[in-house]
């Protein structure tokens, strides 16, 4: 028993510990984004926590709303969707204008904690690196969709694109007319396939799960993102 205690207790201090050694690394680096317990804010840069704070969105409708109005990310509130055991109560489709500069072709509603995802991935991962690898801005992103009421492939369990949590990302079109897909650029070491690796590492800071070709075939042609329900400390996936 009294080892026991001595086993919890030593514990206890090593969590204060690290809690302290974060609070202290955070202050002197001037980033509060990288503290568990700091709110999140879509228009700082992406913070060690700030993947896990998104995926606390996912029962907070109100709360992600002003988080996207706080960043100016405009917005239309879909209707709830209820099919069995599938839809949604949290959609939301990209609108015109704002912060934003790359549309969704054609645009796609989905919940409103991916949108967040969306509009941080975009601002500084997807812009930077296509800018800095390709030379263009991107105009617009190709995905294959949403919501689905569906089941995970081969599986029983549902799948997140039934209760529009996620978005499958197709390519990238740029401001110089040119297009970068999953399917055509994602093998080779050229500048396409280093930019949409870059786009693919970026996603897996910001989403509850990120999927690519390097998963497994079923995802040869696209990144599947999704901010699956398991809480701001459950666990994560980057393939």
């Amino acid at each position: 028993m009294r080892t026991l205690r001595w086993a919890i207790g030593g514990a206890t201090i090593a969590a204060i510990l690290l809690a302290l050694g974060l609070m202290l690394l955070a202050v002197l680096r001037g980033r509060p984004q990288d503290l568990p317990w700091t709110p999140l804010d879509l228009g700082e840069p992406i913070g060690a926590f700030t993947g896990r704070k998104l995926a606390g969105l996912t029962h907070d409708f109100p709360r992600c709303r002003a988080l996207l109005d706080k960043a100016g990310v405009r917005y239309d509130v879909l209707p709830k969707v209820h099919v069995n055991a599938c839809g949604y109560a949290d959609g939301v489709r990209f609108a015109e204008g704002g912060s934003r500069r790359a549309t969704y072709a054609p645009e796609v509603g989905m919940a409103c904690p991916v949108a967040a995802g969306l509009s941080v991935w975009e601002w500084n991962i997807v812009q930077p690196a296509a800018r800095r690898l390709l030379g263009s801005s991107v105009v617009a992103i190709e995905h294959y969709g949403s919501y689905n009421c569906r089941h995970i492939a081969g599986e029983k369990a549902w799948s997140e694109h039934a209760t529009a949590d996620a978005i499958d990302i197709a390519g990238f079109r740029l401001a110089n007319g040119k297009r970068v897909t999953i399917a055509g650029d994602w093998k080779g070491n050229g500048p396409a396939a280093t930019f949409l690796h870059e786009t693919r590492n970026g996603a897996c800071k910001l989403f509850a799960t990120t999927l690519s070709p390097d998963y497994n075939a079923a995802h040869w042609n696209h990144l599947h993102l999704d901010q699956a329900a398991r809480g701001e400390f459950g666990w994560r996936a980057c393939r």
